[in-house]
């Protein structure tokens, strides 16, 4: 086996596919593994992708299971360290995105350069753009974009260096778009400056591709990079990497196909909304009757189980935010989450044994649900549906006969036919 060149480590498991989607489109061959592998890697990858389930977790936890994540990819012989978080820098009010940043950056304090990374979730492929230090979404501030909704994490501010500051005990700077526009040298120099005052972690500006690319080569040799998966279009290349269609080759698609939808994102909604209109059958389950104790998992494959025949179906806990505020009101908002979680999965599961082999899950909480309910330990990563969401391969006891097609779909992403694309780019 060639040497590993990135290892990575994501928070969440939409998020691990959304970075090896990149760096398979930038020519790296990616594996992801679901949690941190008991064995060493057994076959060759230029890039390791850990996902992790910690965007929500207590502080303590995440920093355990990302410290355990970075020991298997150090013992693998990695070159430099990912610490991927959401595009729309989301995590817990008490911030797991900062604690992990700095307990990694503590771990690697050995190495050259460690007192110091960036951050940036910037991700102009799916609008996600970082300007003086302040995040979009589109044209609005990540607090007017719906995010300040979010079920679990919501988003108040929109300034970066503020949120990052809340999280951290080093102190958090700035390199702006003015800088990153005048390329290596002007990054590099003025991180060695922010460095002299005692900054450890700076957010980044970046409002293209061209600026992460301009990024990219300032970062050749910092041994933690922290970020959404944006700066993964830029990192290939200082290995010596092109992009090539080989990275994202699959085996061939066959069976049936289903969706699992369990995000609330304002961008989840429109797809289950197109995916009804176009007249395909779709079933909603109600948080309610799961807590009353209602099966609500075999009724949902009992009314999959003759239609599956006909094409695509959907099962889904999707609603708006007043309604997801209503239901966590009655339940609380830990239960209901982790109620619609469970019944999820139990329903993936049931889907790939009724001969599901092309599944698509919408949701990063649903995505890590459904991937441990599947017992799916790694991933072969494809090609690209939508920017930040590809197809997969992975092998399951579930499915005995070669294995599943799965995307794993962040609730922000995608287009508004997203599920019905997905599908075509398969057939």
């Amino acid at each position: 086996m060639g040497a590993l060149l990135l290892g990575c480590i994501a928070d969440d498991f939409t998020g691990a596919t959304d970075l090896a989607n990149n760096l398979v489109r930038a020519g790296m061959r990616v594996v992801q593994a679901m949690g941190v592998p008991g064995q060493p890697l057994d076959t060759d990858a230029d890039a390791v992708v850990v996902a992790l389930k910690s965007r929500t977790l207590p502080v303590d936890e995440a920093i355990t299971q990302s410290l355990d994540a970075l020991r298997w990819l150090q013992a693998q012989g990695a070159q430099q360290i990912y610490f991927k978080y959401c595009s729309t820098f989301d995590s817990t009010a008490q911030g797991n995105i900062g604690p992990v940043a700095e307990a990694l950056m503590e771990a690697l304090a050995d190495l050259p350069g460690a007192d110091f990374t960036i951050a940036t979730p910037a991700f102009p492929d799916n609008q996600r753009t970082v300007f003086k230090g302040h995040l979009f979404v589109g044209d609005v501030l990540l607090n007017e974009s719906g995010m300040q909704n979010h079920p679990l994490t919501p988003m108040t501010d929109a300034n970066l260096v503020r949120v990052l500051q809340a999280q951290c005990r080093r102190k958090v700077g700035l390199i702006d778009y003015k800088v990153v526009a005048q390329g290596e040298a002007a990054i590099r120099a003025r991180i060695d400056q922010l460095r002299a005052q005692g900054v450890g972690l700076a957010i980044v500006d970046a409002i293209s591709n061209d600026d992460l690319l301009r990024l990219g080569p300032a970062l050749k040799g910092m041994p933690l990079v922290t970020a959404g998966s944006g700066v993964a279009i830029g990192l290939p290349a200082n290995f010596g990497i092109a992009p090539s269609n080989t990275a994202s080759a699959l085996p061939a698609a066959t069976g049936l196909q289903a969706v699992v939808s369990g995000s609330c994102s304002l961008a989840t909604n429109r797809q289950v909304a197109a995916f009804i209109e176009a007249g395909r059958p779709a079933l909603a389950i109600d948080a309610l009757q799961i807590a009353a104790g209602v099966d609500v998992a075999r009724q949902a494959l009992a009314w999959a189980e003759p239609l599956l025949g006909q094409g695509p179906v959907l099962i889904y806990s999707t609603a708006d935010s007043i309604a997801v505020k209503s239901v966590q009101g009655q339940l609380g908002v830990e239960e209901a989450g982790a109620l619609v979680e469970r019944t999820l999965a139990a329903i993936a599961r049931g889907l790939v044994t009724l001969g599901v082999r092309q599944l698509v899950v919408a949701g990063g909480e649903t995505s890590g649900a459904c991937v441990q309910a599947l017992n799916i330990t790694q991933m072969k990563i494809g090609l690209q549906i939508d920017p930040g969401v590809p197809w997969c391969h992975a092998q399951t006891d579930a499915a005995p006969d070669g294995g599943l097609h799965l995307t794993l779909k962040s609730g922000n992403f995608g287009a508004d036919d997203f599920f019905s694309k997905a599908f075509a780019m398969l057939a």
